[in-house]
């Protein structure tokens, strides 16, 4: 609802987002599913101010697909599938604030992940245009 004038509360927003990431919240995934979609738009809105906060995002944002594919818990697939649908559009978003940096950095993960899953998300990212 703010658009751009989201960056005044960046920093803050930014912290919140990452630790919602950061903790699972049960089989639906409720709270990270609203916080991607929350990540998302603020990329959308405040996609010139993305490129200094690209490490840190682009780190929680691989942890994210990495943890959801490992989890043994007992998240339906669907909503696995959602999470990391929504991680990867919002690392192809970052990919497009930040001039095609996100695809250097992932060329390394990609050529040293064994794991399809993750490879194919990162793959999406590197196909997007």
């Amino acid at each position: 609802r703010l658009g751009i004038l989201i960056v005044r509360h960046l920093k803050r927003l930014e912290r919140v987002i990452l630790g919602y990431l950061e903790v699972s919240d049960g089989p639906e995934e409720e709270a990270r599913l609203g916080i991607l979609e929350t990540l998302q738009c603020t990329i959308e809105h405040a996609w010139p101010r993305m490129p200094c906060r690209l490490p840190v995002l682009l780190k929680a944002l691989l942890r994210l697909i990495w943890d959801v594919h490992t989890d043994k818990g007992p998240m339906p697939e669907p909503v696995r599938a959602a999470l990391l649908q929504r991680a990867t559009q919002c690392l192809i978003l970052l990919d497009h604030c930040c001039q095609g940096q996100v695809k250097v950095l992932l060329e390394g993960v990609y050529s040293s992940c064994e794991e399809n899953r993750v490879r194919e998300c990162i793959r999406k990212v590197q196909e997007s245009t």
